[in-house]
């Protein structure tokens, strides 16, 4: 995730698009000019189910996937061109033939990380100024705590508590700085506390798209009444309801409670950052209540 107006060199420019586009996605990357773009984009947030969501959405008759998820071209992956981004995405054929059948072909690029980038929201808006936008939103001290015990992984030798300690004492000593948008991008946003103040990563996005185009998931619902946010994200994409019949989670973790007391820091930490969102989306989620 990077916050970066800067051109590259021609050189370097012209190398990584020969690599990432002639080597990597070779074919692909030859028929670029006969590939669609995507229809729709799931741009958040990170550990809320969104690898899931993109499983479940390529089994509808009417979807078809990108390549892979979090391709990620709109933040890190920008300076490869759009030949590059064409080639991730399905064929004119391929649409033509499932529209003819099922009358209606959708595609869609699910990158988690594009939420917290004004310069995404920025990017997006200048192509696709009438797309449409799902949001999954999870509790943000479980998604927390989701992306400390990734950190675990990385070797991060830190408890918990120390972790969050620390950001609180950050995140209080840079509040004059989130103005600086680069700054807000490629450190405020690396913080797992930081990541979880939705409220404030949406209103660029609500400057640019109007909130008919958006679709917001309880990340909690969606794992525990899956079919039925499913089929809200279908009538939201006009599409007709059908029974998705994998529903195996994916890139599922298991990791030990919380601390009970630290939950209940966390709870007063970000109620502030909660009820602002509730009043933007109008609507709850029950999180902590």
């Amino acid at each position: 995730m990077k916050y970066n107006q800067k051109s590259q060199s021609f050189v370097k420019r012209a190398w990584q698009k020969c690599y990432h586009g002639l080597v990597k996605r070779h074919y692909h990357y030859f028929t670029s000019p006969l590939r669609v773009l995507p229809d729709f984009f799931v741009i958040g947030v990170v550990r809320s189910g969104t690898t899931s969501l993109f499983h479940y959405l390529g089994q509808h008759q009417c979807i078809r996937t990108a390549a892979y998820d979090e391709l990620g071209f709109f933040d890190d992956n920008f300076h490869l061109g759009m030949n590059w981004y064409r080639s991730l995405f399905p064929t004119s054929f391929i649409k033509k033939k499932i529209e003819n059948k099922y009358g209606k072909f959708l595609t869609f690029d699910d990158t988690p990380f594009y939420i917290y980038n004004p310069l995404v929201a920025e990017r997006i808006h200048q192509l696709f100024p009438q797309t449409k936008l799902i949001v999954n939103l999870r509790n943000p001290i479980d998604r927390a705590y989701s992306n400390y015990d990734i950190a675990l992984t990385k070797n991060e030798k830190r408890t918990f508590e120390e972790v969050i300690d620390h950001e609180i004492q950050f995140i209080d000593r840079v509040k004059d700085k989130l103005d600086d948008k680069a700054f807000l991008v490629n450190e405020f946003y690396e913080l797992i506390l930081a990541r979880g103040f939705y409220s404030s990563q949406l209103k660029f996005w609500f400057d640019k798209f109007s909130k008919n185009q958006f679709l917001f998931i309880s990340s909690e619902e969606f794992a525990h009444n899956t079919n039925k946010t499913l089929e809200e994200i279908f009538k939201f994409l006009e599409l007709p309801s059908v029974e998705i019949k994998d529903l195996t989670k994916q890139n599922k973790r298991e990791y030990p409670k919380m601390k009970e007391i630290t939950r209940d820091k966390l709870i007063n930490y970000f109620k502030p950052h909660n009820e602002e969102l509730f009043r933007m989306l109008g609507r709850r989620f029950e999180w902590d209540e």
